[in-house]
């Protein structure tokens, strides 16, 4: 049996590096003008040779029945957190075009990416880490939908949106693993993409900790979003997902993923959306600052009491 203490140890490297990436752009290490250089190479380059490194010889891919549920998954269980924080919204007394689209789209999706995946590779290593990549394809399917209708008002979608590195990474490791010939990546090759992936996460997370120093400084904190954030996405919505993988005929390395995306805080995507579609940003900063901080405590506990839950067996002792 894992114990809390183990799990704490397990998440804090994340945390120190976001607090790191803070720190750094206190002391004008990390510059505001860096950011977007450093992460168009993470997106493009560093996170797409990771996603082909873990997903490469994943065994549990070679199952298509694995892989729909992976992807419907990612899809449904979204959708679920934005029916949460549409509730929320509501019982918080939000209007269109005083918030309530854009709380609904932050406080309903949870960290997919750059949080979520450390943790996960700690606890359970490449395997769920590669389960956790075909699930985001459809949560990323779902945030470029339903959840820009939303943000938007607007039926139109932006299907261009899902033509990225990490998608087409996905899909070539997919087609490999597939016809099998995911084993023939070796040898130096395959050394190269292990290397330019490894940096990729530790280097997301300081500029993730330099940009959310930067938005906490310029918000004024409204207690309803943050207390309404905070129920939502920690305590309502990790519920919903635990069931999803206590009830639902998946396999391991699909419950492994849902057990630490059910304690993730909420995602930076959102802040982003809401530039772009005419929603409120301060609030969607609020509602990432929110959850974050408070996912401090809570994350740790949620891994453990889903783990037990559930049955499973991490790596650590």
């Amino acid at each position: 049996m894992i114990s809390p203490a183990a799990v704490i140890v397990s998440v804090l490297p994340v945390y120190l590096l976001i607090v790191a990436g803070a720190v750094l752009r206190k002391a004008r290490v990390l510059r505001l003008e860096h950011d977007a250089g450093v992460m168009q190479v993470v997106y493009a380059v560093m996170l797409p040779c990771f996603i082909l490194d873990k997903i490469l010889g994943a065994e549990v891919l070679r199952s298509g029945s694995a892989v729909v549920w992976g992807i419907g998954l990612g899809f449904g269980l979204l959708l679920s957190g934005l029916l949460i924080a549409w509730g929320m919204a509501h019982a918080l007394g939000l209007e269109r075009g005083t918030g309530k689209r854009t709380f609904t789209l932050a406080a309903g999706c949870q960290n997919y990416g750059f949080t979520a995946i450390p943790v996960l590779e700690v606890l359970w290593g490449s395997s769920a880490c590669a389960m956790l990549f075909v699930h985001n394809i459809g949560v990323e399917a779902a945030m470029w939908s339903v959840g820009v209708m939303i943000m938007s008002g607007e039926r139109g979608v932006p299907w261009r949106k899902l033509v990225n590195g990490p998608i087409i990474a996905v899909c070539i490791g997919l087609a490999l693993v597939a016809v099998g010939l995911d084993q023939h990546v070796v040898g130096p090759l395959r050394k190269v993409i292990s290397l330019l992936g490894v940096g990729a996460f530790p280097i997301a997370i300081l500029i993730t900790g330099a940009t959310m120093v930067g938005m906490a400084e310029h918000e004024k904190p409204s207690l309803k979003i943050l207390v309404g954030a905070v129920l939502v996405r920690l305590m309502v919505a990790p519920l919903v997902i635990l069931a999803a993988a206590k009830y639902l005929p998946l396999v391991v390395e699909l419950r492994q993923v849902l057990v630490v995306q059910a304690a993730m805080p909420a995602a930076m995507t959102p802040i982003m959306m809401a530039r772009l579609y005419g929603g409120r940003p301060s609030i969607a900063v609020q509602v990432v600052l929110a959850t974050t901080v408070g996912s401090l405590l809570s994350l740790p506990w949620i891994i453990f009491w889903g783990i037990e839950w559930l049955g499973l067996k991490p790596l650590l002792p």
